[in-house]
Protein backbone atom coordinates (compact mmCIF):
# COMPACT_ATOMS: atom_id res chain seq x y z
CA UNK A 1 0.00 0.00 0.00
CA UNK A 2 1.55 3.14 -1.01
CA UNK A 3 0.40 6.92 1.40
CA UNK A 4 1.18 9.69 -0.06
CA UNK A 5 -0.28 13.22 -1.62
CA UNK A 6 0.78 14.82 -5.22
CA UNK A 7 -0.33 16.93 -8.26
CA UNK A 8 0.84 18.38 -11.28
CA UNK A 9 -0.94 21.63 -10.99
CA UNK A 10 0.32 22.49 -7.16
CA UNK A 11 2.58 22.18 -4.87
CA UNK A 12 1.66 20.49 -1.57
CA UNK A 13 1.93 22.20 1.72
CA UNK A 14 4.45 21.78 4.83
CA UNK A 15 1.23 20.12 6.71
CA UNK A 16 0.67 17.74 3.64
CA UNK A 17 3.81 16.84 3.63
CA UNK A 18 4.12 16.17 7.25
CA UNK A 19 1.03 14.18 7.58
CA UNK A 20 2.47 12.22 4.81
CA UNK A 21 5.80 11.41 6.46
CA UNK A 22 3.76 10.43 10.01
CA UNK A 23 1.40 8.36 8.60
CA UNK A 24 4.65 6.79 6.75
CA UNK A 25 6.28 6.33 9.85
CA UNK A 26 3.73 5.27 11.47
CA UNK A 27 3.60 2.06 9.64
CA UNK A 28 6.78 0.76 10.75
CA UNK A 29 8.16 -1.16 13.48
CA UNK A 30 10.81 0.86 14.56
CA UNK A 31 10.01 1.41 18.21
CA UNK A 32 13.45 1.19 19.88
CA UNK A 33 15.51 0.16 16.56
CA UNK A 34 18.39 1.16 14.77
CA UNK A 35 17.28 2.43 11.54
CA UNK A 36 19.48 4.51 8.79
CA UNK A 37 18.26 6.96 5.92
CA UNK A 38 19.59 7.12 2.59
CA UNK A 39 19.58 10.08 1.30
CA UNK A 40 20.98 12.03 -2.00
CA UNK A 41 23.91 14.50 -2.22
CA UNK A 42 23.80 18.06 -3.17
CA UNK A 43 23.66 17.25 -6.91
CA UNK A 44 19.86 16.75 -6.98
CA UNK A 45 16.90 18.96 -5.88
CA UNK A 46 15.68 18.25 -3.06
CA UNK A 47 13.98 19.58 0.09
CA UNK A 48 16.27 17.54 3.04
CA UNK A 49 16.32 19.76 5.49
CA UNK A 50 12.45 19.65 6.02
CA UNK A 51 12.29 15.85 5.62
CA UNK A 52 15.53 15.71 7.94
CA UNK A 53 13.07 17.90 10.44
CA UNK A 54 10.34 15.23 9.86
CA UNK A 55 12.05 12.68 10.47
CA UNK A 56 13.88 14.52 13.69
CA UNK A 57 10.39 15.18 14.91
CA UNK A 58 8.43 11.85 14.04
CA UNK A 59 10.82 8.95 13.47
CA UNK A 60 13.93 9.84 16.16
CA UNK A 61 11.75 9.76 19.66
CA UNK A 62 10.79 6.06 18.42
CA UNK A 63 14.16 4.80 17.42
CA UNK A 64 16.70 4.01 19.60
CA UNK A 65 19.37 4.98 16.44
CA UNK A 66 18.50 7.24 13.46
CA UNK A 67 21.68 7.87 11.34
CA UNK A 68 22.10 9.14 7.74
CA UNK A 69 24.04 7.51 4.76
CA UNK A 70 24.48 9.87 1.85
CA UNK A 71 23.92 7.95 -1.59
CA UNK A 72 26.68 9.46 -3.79
CA UNK A 73 26.99 6.71 -5.97
CA UNK A 74 30.92 7.54 -6.90
CA UNK A 75 30.07 11.43 -6.46
CA UNK A 76 33.04 13.25 -4.53
CA UNK A 77 33.26 12.80 -0.55
CA UNK A 78 30.90 15.44 1.07
CA UNK A 79 32.94 17.51 3.85
CA UNK A 80 30.56 19.09 7.22
CA UNK A 81 30.01 22.39 5.43
CA UNK A 82 28.70 20.03 2.46
CA UNK A 83 26.72 17.78 4.63
CA UNK A 84 25.34 20.99 6.71
CA UNK A 85 24.18 22.84 3.79
CA UNK A 86 22.67 19.51 2.92
CA UNK A 87 20.38 18.57 5.61
CA UNK A 88 19.98 22.56 6.94
CA UNK A 89 21.69 21.55 9.95
CA UNK A 90 25.60 22.24 11.85
CA UNK A 91 27.46 19.06 11.39
CA UNK A 92 30.77 18.87 13.02
CA UNK A 93 33.16 15.61 12.17
CA UNK A 94 29.52 13.87 10.50
CA UNK A 95 27.35 14.27 13.70
CA UNK A 96 24.62 17.11 14.41
CA UNK A 97 21.47 16.84 16.18
CA UNK A 98 21.17 16.88 19.51
CA UNK A 99 24.45 16.05 21.69
CA UNK A 100 25.38 15.21 18.56
CA UNK A 101 24.14 11.64 18.64
CA UNK A 102 22.81 11.76 14.74
CA UNK A 103 25.46 10.46 12.33
CA UNK A 104 26.11 11.43 8.59
CA UNK A 105 27.74 8.94 6.79
CA UNK A 106 29.36 9.22 3.43
CA UNK A 107 29.15 6.29 0.90
CA UNK A 108 33.10 5.91 0.41
CA UNK A 109 32.35 4.10 -2.52
CA UNK A 110 36.50 4.71 -2.51
CA UNK A 111 37.30 1.94 -0.13
CA UNK A 112 36.49 -1.93 -1.01
CA UNK A 113 36.87 -2.44 2.76
CA UNK A 114 33.61 -0.39 3.25
CA UNK A 115 31.90 -3.21 1.07
CA UNK A 116 30.03 -6.47 1.66
CA UNK A 117 28.79 -9.00 -1.02
CA UNK A 118 25.26 -10.26 -0.80
CA UNK A 119 25.38 -12.79 -3.80
CA UNK A 120 25.94 -12.75 -7.15
CA UNK A 121 23.04 -12.72 -10.19
CA UNK A 122 24.60 -15.02 -12.77
CA UNK A 123 25.40 -14.13 -16.30
CA UNK A 124 22.59 -16.88 -17.48
CA UNK A 125 20.22 -14.25 -15.67
CA UNK A 126 22.01 -11.18 -16.67
CA UNK A 127 21.68 -12.34 -20.28
CA UNK A 128 18.21 -12.76 -19.92
CA UNK A 129 17.41 -9.46 -18.33
CA UNK A 130 19.40 -7.65 -20.83
CA UNK A 131 17.98 -9.64 -23.98
CA UNK A 132 21.05 -10.93 -24.70
CA UNK A 133 22.91 -7.87 -24.98
CA UNK A 134 25.43 -8.72 -22.19
CA UNK A 135 25.95 -12.18 -20.43
CA UNK A 136 28.43 -12.05 -17.49
CA UNK A 137 27.85 -12.51 -13.84
CA UNK A 138 28.08 -9.41 -11.36
CA UNK A 139 28.80 -9.67 -7.79
CA UNK A 140 26.39 -7.61 -5.80
CA UNK A 141 28.37 -5.85 -3.27
CA UNK A 142 26.83 -2.81 -0.73
CA UNK A 143 27.67 -0.68 1.68
CA UNK A 144 28.15 -2.75 4.79
CA UNK A 145 27.18 -0.13 7.16
CA UNK A 146 23.57 -1.61 6.80
CA UNK A 147 24.51 -4.26 8.62
CA UNK A 148 24.45 -3.01 11.64
CA UNK A 149 20.73 -1.62 11.35
CA UNK A 150 17.12 -2.90 11.98
CA UNK A 151 15.48 -0.45 9.06
CA UNK A 152 16.40 1.22 5.93
CA UNK A 153 14.57 3.63 5.05
CA UNK A 154 15.11 5.50 1.26
CA UNK A 155 14.60 9.52 0.77
CA UNK A 156 14.98 10.54 -2.27
CA UNK A 157 13.52 12.65 -5.07
CA UNK A 158 12.50 10.94 -8.91
CA UNK A 159 13.60 12.31 -11.97
CA UNK A 160 13.70 11.34 -15.54
CA UNK A 161 16.84 9.68 -15.80
CA UNK A 162 19.68 8.27 -18.65
CA UNK A 163 20.66 4.96 -17.06
CA UNK A 164 17.33 3.74 -15.41
CA UNK A 165 14.50 5.63 -17.44
CA UNK A 166 13.82 7.67 -13.75
CA UNK A 167 15.93 8.30 -11.02
CA UNK A 168 15.23 7.11 -7.42
CA UNK A 169 13.77 3.79 -5.77
CA UNK A 170 16.25 0.94 -5.33
CA UNK A 171 18.45 2.87 -7.21
CA UNK A 172 19.26 4.73 -4.17
CA UNK A 173 20.85 1.25 -3.45
CA UNK A 174 22.42 0.55 -6.84
CA UNK A 175 24.62 2.83 -7.74
CA UNK A 176 23.76 4.72 -4.51
CA UNK A 177 25.71 2.72 -2.00
CA UNK A 178 26.93 -0.30 -4.37
CA UNK A 179 29.68 -1.48 -5.43
CA UNK A 180 31.08 -1.00 -9.19
CA UNK A 181 30.46 -3.64 -10.55
CA UNK A 182 27.09 -3.59 -10.50
CA UNK A 183 27.29 -0.06 -11.48
CA UNK A 184 29.35 -0.41 -14.33
CA UNK A 185 27.25 -3.22 -15.82
CA UNK A 186 23.99 -1.08 -15.38
CA UNK A 187 25.46 2.29 -16.64
CA UNK A 188 26.72 0.55 -19.95
CA UNK A 189 23.55 -1.46 -20.32
CA UNK A 190 21.80 1.75 -20.40
CA UNK A 191 24.27 2.97 -23.12
CA UNK A 192 23.78 0.37 -25.02
CA UNK A 193 20.45 0.88 -25.01
CA UNK A 194 21.29 4.74 -25.77
CA UNK A 195 20.23 7.87 -23.44
CA UNK A 196 17.85 8.91 -26.32
CA UNK A 197 15.65 5.49 -25.72
CA UNK A 198 15.90 5.02 -21.97
CA UNK A 199 15.40 8.62 -20.17
CA UNK A 200 11.95 9.28 -18.98
CA UNK A 201 10.52 5.88 -20.26
CA UNK A 202 9.10 4.39 -17.40
CA UNK A 203 10.15 0.73 -16.00
CA UNK A 204 13.22 -0.39 -18.19
CA UNK A 205 15.35 -3.10 -18.53
CA UNK A 206 18.17 -1.34 -16.52
CA UNK A 207 15.96 -0.62 -13.62
CA UNK A 208 15.23 -4.46 -13.91
CA UNK A 209 18.63 -5.09 -12.73
CA UNK A 210 18.97 -2.90 -10.29
CA UNK A 211 15.29 -4.58 -8.51
CA UNK A 212 17.07 -8.09 -8.72
CA UNK A 213 19.58 -6.83 -6.72
CA UNK A 214 18.06 -5.16 -4.33
CA UNK A 215 16.44 -8.38 -3.92
CA UNK A 216 19.31 -9.71 -2.28
CA UNK A 217 18.53 -7.18 1.04
CA UNK A 218 17.86 -9.12 3.74
CA UNK A 219 17.19 -5.69 6.06
CA UNK A 220 13.98 -4.25 5.72
CA UNK A 221 13.17 -1.49 3.29
CA UNK A 222 10.49 1.24 3.44
CA UNK A 223 10.89 4.45 0.69
CA UNK A 224 9.99 8.21 0.69
CA UNK A 225 9.78 9.01 -3.40
CA UNK A 226 9.55 12.17 -3.92
CA UNK A 227 8.66 14.88 -6.99
CA UNK A 228 10.60 18.23 -6.56
CA UNK A 229 11.67 21.02 -8.72
CA UNK A 230 13.10 24.02 -8.05
CA UNK A 231 10.20 25.90 -6.99
CA UNK A 232 8.32 23.09 -4.63
CA UNK A 233 7.19 19.60 -3.87
CA UNK A 234 4.73 18.06 -5.74
CA UNK A 235 4.54 14.86 -4.56
CA UNK A 236 5.75 12.66 -1.58
CA UNK A 237 4.78 8.74 -1.79
CA UNK A 238 5.82 5.92 0.95
CA UNK A 239 5.76 2.22 0.90
CA UNK A 240 7.85 -0.41 -0.51
CA UNK A 241 10.81 1.19 -2.28
CA UNK A 242 9.09 -0.08 -6.11
CA UNK A 243 5.69 0.84 -5.12
CA UNK A 244 6.40 4.35 -3.99
CA UNK A 245 8.78 5.00 -6.84
CA UNK A 246 5.99 3.73 -9.42
CA UNK A 247 3.97 6.26 -7.52
CA UNK A 248 6.23 9.18 -7.90
CA UNK A 249 7.62 8.40 -11.46
CA UNK A 250 3.85 8.60 -12.85
CA UNK A 251 3.76 12.01 -11.17
CA UNK A 252 7.20 12.78 -12.46
CA UNK A 253 6.47 11.90 -15.98
CA UNK A 254 3.88 14.75 -16.07
CA UNK A 255 5.84 17.17 -14.43
CA UNK A 256 9.42 16.83 -15.39
CA UNK A 257 8.60 16.09 -18.77
CA UNK A 258 8.17 19.19 -21.67
CA UNK A 259 6.86 17.66 -25.08
CA UNK A 260 7.83 19.95 -27.99
CA UNK A 261 6.18 19.87 -31.32
CA UNK A 262 9.03 19.51 -33.43
CA UNK A 263 12.90 19.44 -32.53
CA UNK A 264 14.94 22.68 -31.74
CA UNK A 265 18.45 23.31 -34.11
CA UNK A 266 20.23 24.86 -30.65
CA UNK A 267 19.91 24.49 -27.63
CA UNK A 268 21.36 27.04 -24.76
CA UNK A 269 21.39 24.38 -21.32
CA UNK A 270 22.21 27.10 -18.15
CA UNK A 271 23.32 24.55 -15.43
CA UNK A 272 23.13 26.17 -12.00
CA UNK A 273 25.37 25.67 -9.42
CA UNK A 274 23.78 22.29 -8.37
CA UNK A 275 26.36 21.11 -10.52
CA UNK A 276 30.63 21.43 -10.39
CA UNK A 277 31.62 19.36 -12.81
CA UNK A 278 30.84 17.54 -16.67
CA UNK A 279 30.08 14.68 -15.22
CA UNK A 280 27.04 16.03 -13.00
CA UNK A 281 26.76 18.83 -15.94
CA UNK A 282 26.67 16.42 -18.69
CA UNK A 283 22.41 16.62 -17.21
CA UNK A 284 22.30 19.38 -19.71
CA UNK A 285 23.04 17.17 -22.80
CA UNK A 286 20.67 14.11 -21.44
CA UNK A 287 17.66 15.65 -20.72
CA UNK A 288 17.69 17.83 -24.30
CA UNK A 289 19.01 15.27 -26.24
CA UNK A 290 15.24 13.65 -27.78
CA UNK A 291 14.41 17.01 -28.51
CA UNK A 292 17.46 18.38 -30.50
CA UNK A 293 17.03 18.06 -34.54
CA UNK A 294 19.33 15.44 -36.81
CA UNK A 295 22.96 18.50 -37.16
CA UNK A 296 21.54 20.39 -34.02
CA UNK A 297 23.91 21.75 -31.13
CA UNK A 298 23.54 21.84 -27.34
CA UNK A 299 25.39 24.00 -25.52
CA UNK A 300 26.31 23.23 -22.09
CA UNK A 301 26.59 26.66 -20.57
CA UNK A 302 28.45 27.03 -16.93
CA UNK A 303 31.04 29.55 -16.51
CA UNK A 304 31.39 28.27 -13.28
CA UNK A 305 32.88 24.79 -14.06
CA UNK A 306 36.46 24.64 -14.37
CA UNK A 307 36.76 20.37 -14.02
CA UNK A 308 35.55 17.77 -16.17
CA UNK A 309 34.87 15.15 -13.35
CA UNK A 310 36.86 15.61 -10.01
CA UNK A 311 36.57 11.91 -9.31
CA UNK A 312 37.18 10.12 -13.34
CA UNK A 313 38.74 12.77 -15.03
CA UNK A 314 41.73 11.56 -15.76
CA UNK A 315 40.52 8.06 -17.48
CA UNK A 316 38.05 10.78 -19.28
CA UNK A 317 40.96 12.62 -20.83
CA UNK A 318 42.12 9.24 -22.19
CA UNK A 319 39.48 8.03 -23.79
CA UNK A 320 37.31 11.39 -24.63
CA UNK A 321 33.63 11.86 -25.41
CA UNK A 322 32.28 9.31 -28.09
CA UNK A 323 29.46 7.36 -29.44
CA UNK A 324 28.34 4.25 -28.19
CA UNK A 325 29.72 3.10 -31.56
CA UNK A 326 32.56 4.37 -31.61
CA UNK A 327 33.58 2.06 -28.63
CA UNK A 328 31.62 -0.97 -30.37
CA UNK A 329 33.68 -1.14 -33.45
CA UNK A 330 36.87 -0.97 -31.09
CA UNK A 331 35.89 -3.09 -28.17
CA UNK A 332 39.29 -5.03 -27.84
CA UNK A 333 40.75 -0.84 -27.04
CA UNK A 334 37.78 -0.19 -25.06
CA UNK A 335 36.96 -3.19 -23.08
CA UNK A 336 39.18 -3.00 -20.19
CA UNK A 337 37.91 0.85 -19.10
CA UNK A 338 35.03 0.86 -16.37
CA UNK A 339 31.92 0.52 -17.68
CA UNK A 340 30.52 3.63 -16.22
CA UNK A 341 33.02 6.12 -18.01
CA UNK A 342 32.41 4.55 -21.53
CA UNK A 343 28.61 5.58 -20.66
CA UNK A 344 29.22 8.91 -19.26
CA UNK A 345 31.40 9.32 -22.53
CA UNK A 346 29.01 8.23 -24.73
CA UNK A 347 25.62 9.63 -23.10
CA UNK A 348 27.39 13.24 -23.14
CA UNK A 349 27.92 13.16 -26.48
CA UNK A 350 24.86 11.39 -27.86
CA UNK A 351 23.83 9.12 -30.67
CA UNK A 352 26.03 9.08 -33.74
CA UNK A 353 28.06 6.40 -36.27
CA UNK A 354 31.32 5.08 -36.27
CA UNK A 355 33.01 3.82 -39.86
CA UNK A 356 35.48 1.69 -39.19
CA UNK A 357 37.51 1.47 -42.27
CA UNK A 358 37.60 5.67 -42.44
CA UNK A 359 37.61 5.47 -38.65
CA UNK A 360 34.78 8.87 -38.86
CA UNK A 361 32.51 9.10 -36.27
CA UNK A 362 29.68 10.78 -37.09
CA UNK A 363 27.72 12.25 -34.10
CA UNK A 364 24.13 12.61 -34.41
CA UNK A 365 24.42 16.17 -32.98
CA UNK A 366 26.73 18.65 -31.57
CA UNK A 367 27.89 18.89 -27.94
CA UNK A 368 29.32 22.49 -26.97
CA UNK A 369 30.57 23.52 -23.60
CA UNK A 370 30.70 27.00 -22.56
CA UNK A 371 32.46 26.64 -19.25
CA UNK A 372 35.99 27.87 -17.93
CA UNK A 373 37.31 24.76 -19.22
CA UNK A 374 39.53 25.68 -21.53
CA UNK A 375 39.41 24.90 -25.57
CA UNK A 376 42.44 23.10 -25.68
CA UNK A 377 41.26 20.53 -23.40
CA UNK A 378 37.42 20.30 -24.99
CA UNK A 379 38.50 19.49 -28.19
CA UNK A 380 41.09 17.26 -26.78
CA UNK A 381 38.12 15.13 -25.44
CA UNK A 382 36.18 15.56 -28.51
CA UNK A 383 33.86 18.15 -27.49
CA UNK A 384 32.89 21.76 -28.52
CA UNK A 385 33.98 25.05 -27.46
CA UNK A 386 32.35 28.54 -26.87
CA UNK A 387 33.62 31.08 -24.79
CA UNK A 388 31.50 31.53 -22.27
CA UNK A 389 32.14 35.10 -22.14
CA UNK A 390 30.65 35.67 -25.91
CA UNK A 391 27.31 34.14 -25.04
CA UNK A 392 24.96 36.68 -25.14
CA UNK A 393 20.91 35.25 -23.82
CA UNK A 394 19.59 37.79 -25.15
CA UNK A 395 20.38 37.09 -28.30
CA UNK A 396 19.27 33.36 -27.97
CA UNK A 397 16.23 33.70 -26.42
CA UNK A 398 12.55 34.92 -27.97
CA UNK A 399 13.73 32.65 -30.71
CA UNK A 400 11.54 28.96 -30.63
CA UNK A 401 9.98 29.90 -33.97
CA UNK A 402 13.45 29.51 -35.33
CA UNK A 403 14.25 26.30 -33.55
CA UNK A 404 16.68 28.10 -30.81
CA UNK A 405 15.83 27.47 -26.95
CA UNK A 406 17.38 28.98 -23.68
CA UNK A 407 16.22 26.50 -20.68
CA UNK A 408 17.46 28.63 -17.95
CA UNK A 409 17.75 25.84 -15.31
CA UNK A 410 18.96 23.15 -17.05
CA UNK A 411 19.23 19.29 -15.64
CA UNK A 412 16.28 17.89 -14.46
CA UNK A 413 13.54 18.63 -17.22
CA UNK A 414 13.41 16.16 -20.13
CA UNK A 415 12.45 17.69 -22.96
CA UNK A 416 11.23 15.25 -26.01
CA UNK A 417 9.53 15.71 -28.95
CA UNK A 418 5.70 14.86 -29.03
CA UNK A 419 6.17 12.10 -31.58
CA UNK A 420 8.97 10.05 -29.87
CA UNK A 421 7.15 9.76 -26.32
CA UNK A 422 7.95 6.16 -24.89
CA UNK A 423 5.93 6.37 -21.61
CA UNK A 424 5.02 3.01 -20.22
Amino acid sequence: MVIGKGSADRFLTRAETAEVVQQGLATLPVDGKRVLVIIPDGTRTMPMPMMYDLFEAHLAPRAMTLDYLVALGTHPIMNDEHLGKLTGRTVVNGQCGEYGKTRIFNHHWEDPANFVTLGIIRAAEIGELTGGMLAQEVPVRLNKLILNYDQLIICGPVFPHEVAGFSGGTKYFFPGIAGNEIINLTHWFGALVTNYKVIGSGYTPIRAIIDRAAAMIATPAACFSLVVTHDGLAGIYFGTPQESWKSAMALSARKHIVYVKKPYRRVLSIMPRLYDDIWTAGKGMYKMEPAIADGGEVVIFAPHIDEISYTHGALIEEIGYHCRDYFLAQWDRFKGYPGGILAHSSHVKGLGKYDAPSRTESPRIQVTLSTAIPEARCRHINLGYLDPARVDRKEWEGREDEGVLVVPRAGEMLYRVQETVNIS
